[in-house]
């Protein structure tokens, strides 16, 4: 799901499940090693979590909010309150790790 300052509250800060916000940019390499892994985790916690991408170019009023310093950063949400975050190419089990804390398993 695209996220922007339009649906950021709506579909992250309101939404009853939890939510993992990928921050990336279009020309950040590391950004783009990421989204299959981020594609499969959304296909993979279908029902459990959602899996929202917000562009730090597009909207850098997020990222700042939320002290995104260096993409790509995973913030994890619950409640409409940030509980987890991951910075970097980071393999999928340390995600995967930090969607199963978060969601109780």
């Amino acid at each position: 799901m695209r996220l922007d300052t339009a649906n950021f509250d709506t579909e992250v800060l309101k939404n009853e499940l939890p939510v993992l916000v990928d921050f990336y940019a279009d020309w950040c390499g590391p950004c783009k090693m990421m989204a299959p892994v981020v594609e499969q985790l959304e296909k993979e916690y279908e029902g459990k979590i959602k899996v929202g991408q917000l562009n730090v170019d597009d909207d850098p009023e997020i990222a700042e909010k939320y002290n995104v310093m260096s993409i790509p950063t995973f913030i994890l949400f619950r409640g409409g309150e940030p509980v987890d975050t991951a910075l970097g190419a980071i393999p999928k089990t340390t995600l995967e790790d930090k969607i199963r804390h978060v969601i109780g398993e």
